[in-house]
């Protein structure tokens, strides 16, 4: 059998291959990827592929593991490098997916070449009649610290024109807004800003701290399968104990007032990663922009169910494993070994038969439409 001789990095641009129809079930996913564990593509791909997807996966950094283990090997893939796959990708025709994901991209010259891929792709599409589904999650940081530098927000900014949902949460919002979330007219002005300035079609916040008020609205109550699976945490504590958090999706056509969904879920102790990058994952797989007004609402709400058990999952296998010591800094610089180890427990549970099941079976989280108040 004679083999064709290899052309890599560019060398094969003097032809091209004309991309065929689009493929509906195709998805272009830049992330990050790690040998070890569940976070960015790792997160994203299995559950893609679960739910009947064909997952192109291009990885902006490869990593041992993720940074919360305290130290992490490996490279992050240059705008060079990014360049030169999309090309390989353009000249052989496969840049065909209809769905665009996007997640951890480091540096603003990686954002950029990425961001200019968008727009190829959105050009391509509506040339066609077509509509490129885009999913960008801005991963700048948590908790008040930057993943990224400064640099990059605002090349961030200029890529929400280009995406159908975007899925920050709190900190990356209120970054990418320059405003804070204090309550729910506060909220709402944040949606409006960033809805109008930006032309989102829709938003979700993927989680954020309400402070208490009686203006709040009363929220559903988790759903049975995760109070069934929750009770039967060795610590067993009743859901009404933990702190909860609180999502929000929202949907907006100019003229049109904001069409709102807030979730409410319990707050589970303990370091995570990747948590974002399997929501965003899943709420492209369950998008479905036919699906009316509550297209978004219905979305986040399978996203939810799935990604609050396999958390849940995660969390009571490190208890069992006795893996889910508390944070305490000095006594991981005694003993390193006790951060892998927490880090190790904590890693997302998306494969094995009850990941499948919390992925696959199709429930939702309850949420409530509400009307934000203006002040």
């Amino acid at each position: 059998m004679s083999v064709p001789p290899l052309s890599v990095n560019g060398q094969a641009s003097s032809f091209s291959v004309k991309t065929g129809p689009i493929e509906p079930g195709r998805v272009l996913s830049i992330q990050s990827h790690v040998c070890s564990g569940y976070v960015g593509n790792k997160a994203a791909t299995f559950p893609l592929q679960l739910l009947g997807w064909d997952v192109d996966a291009v990885n902006t950094v490869q990593f041992s593991n993720h940074t919360g283990y305290g130290h992490t090997a490996g490279t992050k893939t240059s705008a060079a490098d990014l360049i030169s796959i999309f090309s390989g990708l353009r000249s052989n025709g496969l840049l065909k997916g209809a769905r665009l994901l996007t997640g951890y991209i480091p540096g603003s010259e990686a954002v950029t070449v990425v961001g200019d891929l968008a727009k190829e792709l959105k050009t391509v599409r509506e040339a066609h009649g077509q509509e490129l589904i885009y999913v960008l999650d801005p991963v700048l940081g948590d908790h008040g610290t930057l993943y990224v530098a400064e640099s990059v927000i605002p090349i961030y900014r200029s890529l929400l024109p280009l995406a159908t949902i975007i899925t920050p949460n709190q900190f990356e919002a209120e970054t990418l807004a320059n405003m804070k979330i204090t309550s729910l007219p506060t909220l709402r002005a944040l949606l409006l800003f960033l809805h109008e300035t930006y032309s989102i079609p829709h938003i979700i916040i993927t989680s954020f701290n309400l402070p208490p008020s009686s203006a709040n609205p009363s929220l559903p109550s988790p759903p049975f399968p995760y109070l069934d699976r929750l009770a039967t945490s060795p610590s067993s504590h009743p859901v009404e104990s933990y702190p909860t958090l609180t999502s929000v999706a929202s949907s907006y056509t100019p003229g049109s007032p904001l069409n709102t969904t807030l979730f409410s879920f319990p707050l589970i102790p303990g370091y995570f990663s990747g948590v974002g990058d399997l929501f965003s994952a899943l709420t492209l797989a369950h998008f479905n922009p036919q699906a009316g007004e509550n297209a978004l609402a219905k979305a986040a709400g399978k996203a939810l169910f799935s990604t609050q058990m396999v958390l849940l999952s995660t969390h009571l296998r490190a208890e069992a494993y006795g893996e889910d010591a508390g944070s305490d800094g000095e006594k991981d610089l005694e003993d390193r070994g006790r951060r892998v180890r927490r880090m190790t427990g904590r890693e997302l549970r998306v494969v094995g038969k009850e990941a499948r099941g919390d992925l696959e079976d199709g429930l939702s989280w309850e949420g409530k439409k509400v009307e934000l108040p203006s002040e």
